[in-house]
């Protein structure tokens, strides 16, 4: 099913190349003040046009089809929709039954029987994240607290610098190739007691919602994967008020499933951009052998560019979901 959420439910539709992209929102309470006009900042940062991104440039204006009246929500499911108009699905005509490596051509054309709509990944395509995007600009209205959002790329193919992503890339994109990256959300100001012990807890719900993202293939708390090398001693965050505010923030912000009121912290791994330029060696089930396949199309050198958005949108609505568990 294309839903997530229990008490803030969003269901998404479309395609790549299809006529339209959009999200529904249910659970959405009423009287937030929201237009088209609050959703152009997140989708500025999505939006393609900067050196490593595809040339594919689409308008990504947001229309609210319901849900609001006169500035403010109603209560009433949330819908948004985005036209597509930058197509050309031409560029896909030769992976029918050659099969680009790292996608789920192969895997959709067996799940679905063929009836899946191949042109440009059709519904599992990056471009679906738009919709993540204007989801996750309606969860962050709902926190009406001092709820920050800050997050930003810190790593670009094994690179650190900020100062040379940039040449990173680059030199990728001259060797007809792609890179991945790690994407930071931190998110201060979250109130207390936020999630549920075990399967709903708060980084269950988070990782869910991350691990729903296209090309996101790792998420991690805090500390994540580094406190295998660590010591009980060097990783415990030490309580140092009522409040529960720690020395240390290895746990990320959550513990026992709860948040605690520290800055929320969560990394995901975004995954090189399967579609590269360099010709590759993959199955075409038209020879039934492994033939070159060269992919056409307008493609990013590195995803990771215009995913931090994304994932502090995934979050968002993972937190969103938590909080109107909390209320009801």
């Amino acid at each position: 099913m294309n839903q997530f959420g229990v008490h803030f439910r969003l269901s998404i539709w479309g395609e790549s190349h299809g006529k339209q992209i959009g999200v529904t929102l249910d659970g959405v309470p009423h009287g937030i003040p929201l237009s088209e006009e609050d959703f152009t900042a997140d989708l500025e940062r999505r939006r393609s046009g900067a050196a490593g991104t595809t040339a594919r440039r689409e308008a990504d204006l947001p229309k609210i089809v319901s849900g609001v009246y006169e500035g403010f929500t109603t209560g009433a499911p949330l819908t948004i929709e985005f036209e597509n108009t930058d197509i050309r699905s031409e560029d896909y005509s030769n992976l029918t039954t050659h099969y680009r490596p790292s996608h789920a051509d192969k895997i959709a054309r067996r799940k679905f029987g063929g009836f899946n709509d191949p042109r440009g990944g059709g519904h599992f395509s990056g471009r679906i994240t738009v919709a993540l995007v204007a989801a996750g600009v309606v969860a962050k209205k709902m926190f009406r607290e001092r709820v920050s959002f800050t997050t930003r790329l810190t790593e670009v193919g094994g690179c650190t610098d900020p100062a040379r992503f940039e040449e990173v890339i680059t030199a990728a994109r001259n060797d007809r190739d792609s890179v991945g990256g790690i994407v930071e959300c931190c998110v201060e100001g979250l109130p207390g007691a936020l999630g549920e012990p075990f399967f709903d807890s708060a980084e269950s719900m988070i990782a869910h919602a991350l691990f729903s993202v296209p090309a996101v293939k790792g998420v991690e708390f805090g500390s994540g994967f580094a406190a295998a090398r660590m010591r009980g001693s060097e990783y415990n965050d030490r309580i140092v008020d009522v409040a529960g505010l720690t020395v240390t923030n290895h746990d990320g912000g959550i513990n026992g499933g709860i948040i605690t009121g520290n800055p929320l912290v969560v990394r995901a791994v975004i995954k090189p951009t399967p579609s590269i330029a360099r010709e590759q060696l993959t199955y075409d089930l038209a020879t039934d052998s492994m033939q070159p396949l060269v992919i056409r199309g307008r493609h990013d050198a590195c995803i990771a560019l215009r995913a931090a958005v994304v994932v502090e949108a995934a979050v968002a609505i993972a937190l969103a979901d938590l909080l109107c568990r909390c209320r009801s």
